[in-house]
């Protein structure tokens, strides 16, 4: 039995490089063209723009446009790309089950287990806990702007789901930051004496 190896083709469509110049294999009718410069002037003013915060800087960037079609080849692409990498896995492990389906639980899931390494769970006992507290933070409250985000979407287990790890990592966070805290004033104390 002579068994074909599954293969897949990438393309990259990408316009630029990662240094942001025009890539030589661009589309050719994607390329817009170079506008001379303009000549040198005697003397120039340049002004400074007002800082921009970057949430005003991420509204107005140009996000890539892509087409209804553009979206479902990619689309097909990326599950015939799964499926064979699940058909592999399963020749080389028969007993191993399909992957399941993701849910929206997960999502939560990934945040809390992100949160609860960075408060410093899982860590080997009699090792010191390392402790991340603005990452756990970051995690408390990417969970929070999902909440925020998905209002009134959710399905009544979701809601719950989303409330109660937000609640414990919560309240774990308030009690290394005051643990943190206690122990900053015990080590001003000491000094003072």
């Amino acid at each position: 039995m002579d068994e074909k190896e599954p293969t897949f083709t990438v393309t990259d469509r990408r316009k630029f490089t990662l240094d942001g110049a025009l890539r030589d294999d661009a589309p050719a009718a994607e390329q817009q063209e170079e506008k001379p410069a303009a000549p040198p002037a005697q003397e120039k003013v340049v002004t400074m723009p007002a800082p921009e915060t970057k949430e005003a800087a991420a509204e107005d960037a140009e996000l890539p446009q892509f087409t209804a079609q553009e979206t479902a080849e990619q689309n097909a692409a990326y599950q015939e790309s799964s499926r064979q990498i699940d058909d592999m896995l399963r020749q080389a492990n028969p007993g191993v089950g399909p992957t399941g389906v993701i849910a929206f639980e997960h999502i939560i899931q990934s945040f809390y287990v992100s949160a609860m390494i960075a408060l410093g769970a899982g860590t080997e006992p009699g090792q010191k806990a390392r402790v991340d507290i603005l990452g756990a933070r970051q995690s408390i409250d990417m969970l929070a702007l999902l909440q925020e985000k998905t209002k009134g979407n959710l399905t009544q287990k979701e809601e719950a789901t989303l409330q109660n790890v937000l609640f414990e990592l919560r309240m774990m966070f308030l009690e290394i930051t005051n643990a943190i805290a206690q122990s900053a004033q015990r080590a001003v104390d000491g000094k003072k004496k």
